[in-house]
């Protein structure tokens, strides 16, 4: 579904990925994991649409991406979910998920992916003519991952979901991801908490510095004493 070959990314002089090559499979949870400054949400902007490679190519579905503009890039069915959330906060909950679907024009299946999204996430149905910059941060991530549903994508590309999250919510979005992957959206995670993302993954690669230093199945991962020792805390 995925396919990014050799890629050099640049912030002016500084050089922030260094022959990226991945690949994420139809129906897929893949994980990148690592530590902060590693790449990883250079490299979801980048496929987003949002940064261009200097070098190297990105192909989604068999086309070539790389350098079109971000929004050509959402109508093919990839959504991006940013760290931080970024939602609009003086528009109501109900608001920032219509503005998702802004690219769609069917508007009987839009309702209905609207009604999806409300009982995939109760707590926004809840809130849903609340502004959203008064919901809680993980409220917050709730919308943020509604939001990229609503453009009804094939790919989610998710930054840092359970940043700054209490447990129990990190526990309910992981679980939420998984359910969404289940109904057939394949999704590239990137996230600090490793325990968590290669609990729901399918495979993983490890970002450091800019370059793939390990990659696997996420069990083979999760076994290895390398991993364990950086991202695991010793496990």
């Amino acid at each position: 579904m995925l396919i990014i070959n050799d890629i050099d990314v640049f912030y002016g002089n500084i050089q922030a990925l260094k022959g990226i090559s991945l690949e994420v499979k139809e129906g897929e949870i893949v994980t990148l994991i690592g530590a902060n400054g590693a790449g990883k949400s250079t490299l979801l902007k980048t496929i987003s649409g949002l940064l261009k490679p200097k070098r190297g190519s990105i192909e989604y579905l068999g086309a070539a991406i790389d350098g079109k503009p971000a929004q050509t890039i959402v109508k093919a069915g990839l959504s991006h979910v940013p760290e931080g959330r970024r939602v609009f906060s003086n528009m109501t909950v109900e608001e920032n998920l219509e503005l998702g679907a802004y690219l769609r024009n069917d508007r009987e299946a839009i309702k209905k992916d609207l009604n999806h999204v409300f009982e995939l996430f109760p707590r926004l149905l809840e809130r849903r003519k609340q502004l959203s910059g008064t919901l809680s941060g993980g409220e917050q991530q709730m919308l943020a991952m509604g939001r990229a549903l609503m453009a009804k994508p094939k790919l989610i590309i998710m930054d840092e979901p359970s940043m700054g999250l209490a447990p129990l919510m990190v526990k309910n979005i992981f679980n939420i991801i998984e359910m969404v992957n289940k109904e057939g959206v394949t999704v590239l995670l990137v996230e600090q908490n490793a325990h968590m993302a290669l609990s729901v993954a399918h495979r993983a690669y490890v970002l450091e510095t800019g370059k793939i230093v390990l990659t696997g199945s996420a069990k083979e991962l999760q076994e290895s004493d390398e991993v364990r020792a950086a991202y695991l805390g010793g496990l």
